[in-house]
């Protein structure tokens, strides 16, 4: 369906808000009358972080949620669930098509109004068992600190955005609070991390600019207006969601208005002293953010030289250390200081699996004598 010919555009969200409500509880207490459930728009697509547009529902977009069902149930009514939907619901919803078909790895949208069964995107599963699959781990039990620091911020936002239309198991809503937001000293151990990124690259702008190597700085510039801006979605309690969406997270930020000017004019920058310039300007700005968290002894949020060098930075592992001296969690801070796994692993394709990505944690935080 091209963007010209689409219907009235519905958000995400609303658009399976009214599919539930209009289309599928209607259809489910045919199926499986008075089982208690739950139900959920959840998991990745651009409506669960509430970023969708018109331009979302010209590919695999369309309505589409989570059924829930007590454990028990599942095996007793999933399938029945899963055949009477196939079977009743319209080909459209609103003038969105409900008929899927899957095609090599991914799903697609198809237009077929008259052939049965409707290929739904209707998930029909018992929570625990959800949120095992999209994070790697269940969260009703205690949440290890293995589990918080294994899990991309990505899934993390994936798991806690999105809506509840309906928790009549009355463990949806619970769960998800759960996972809204890092246990206090975990939090602090991410941001002492994201510091200690800014840290450890700071001078590189002015270096690789007096060498004549003004590309190279551009670069280190960028990749550290990127680190600002997750480090200032932490701050806000707000899980950085992956690149594409990170400059619309950022400008959802108390911060995002004040800073977006600094950082800007830091990627369009041609010589590395502006861009150093206004970097320097964006460290300050963010430091005393981080002062007014109250989460440390305030920390002197001025830039200054590297060392003997010319090069203006705010020495940024001076917040690394003041946060990781508030870790009352010993565990916490004895690790290295790399924080979770999206803070130093930058792979789709590992960071989209979760059993994947907690294998590279694991193995990132053993200590030396067990590495191969």
């Amino acid at each position: 369906m091209s963007i010209t010919n689409m219907p009235t555009f519905i958000p995400g969200l609303e658009l399976s808000r009214r599919f539930y409500t209009d289309a599928i509880r209607p259809l489910l207490e045919e199926a499986a009358p008075g089982i208690p459930h739950s139900a959920a728009r959840l998991g990745s697509g651009s409506e669960v972080l509430g970023f969708d547009t018109p331009r979302s529902a010209d590919h695999e977009w369309g309505p589409r949620l989570q059924l829930f069902l007590r454990r028990r149930d599942v095996s007793r009514h999933a399938g029945r669930i899963r055949h009477v939907l196939a079977e009743h619901l319209p080909k459209t919803f609103h003038g969105y098509p409900t008929n899927f078909a899957p095609t090599g790895d991914r799903d697609i949208r198809v237009m077929q109004t008259t052939d049965r069964p409707v290929h739904h995107r209707v998930e029909v599963t018992h929570s625990l068992a959800w949120f095992t699959h999209v994070l790697g781990f269940a969260p009703s039990s205690d949440i290890t600190l293995a589990d918080w620091l294994a899990t991309p911020t990505q899934l993390l936002a994936e798991a806690t955005g999105g809506a509840v239309f309906h928790d009549g198991l009355g463990e949806l809503i619970p769960l998800r609070t759960t996972l809204r937001w890092y246990p206090h000293d975990v939090w602090l151990h991410v941001l002492a991390c994201q510091w200690q990124r800014i840290s450890q690259e700071e001078a590189f702008v002015g270096r690789c600019g007096e060498v004549g190597d003004e590309l190279g700085s551009a670069v280190v510039a960028a990749r550290l207006v990127r680190d600002l801006m997750r480090l200032c979605l932490l701050m806000d309690r707000r899980y950085p969601p992956y690149s594409k969406w990170l400059g619309s997270a950022f400008a959802r930020t108390p911060w995002g208005p004040r800073l977006t000017p600094d950082l800007t004019a830091t990627l369009a920058a041609t010589d590395w002293r502006t861009r150093e310039q206004r970097l320097a300007h964006a460290y300050e700005t963010v430091a005393g953010l981080h002062n007014q968290l109250n989460l440390t002894d305030r920390v002197d949020p001025a830039t200054r030289s590297y060392h003997s060098r010319p090069f203006q930075v705010l020495r940024a592992d001076r917040f690394t250390k003041a946060l990781t001296a508030r870790i009352t969690d010993p565990a916490l801070r004895d690790l290295p200081p790399v924080g979770s796994v999206d803070q130093f692993l930058d792979s789709t394709d590992v960071l989209s699996r979760p059993e994947l990505a907690r294998a590279v944690s694991h193995a990132v935080r053993k200590p030396t004598s067990e590495r191969t």
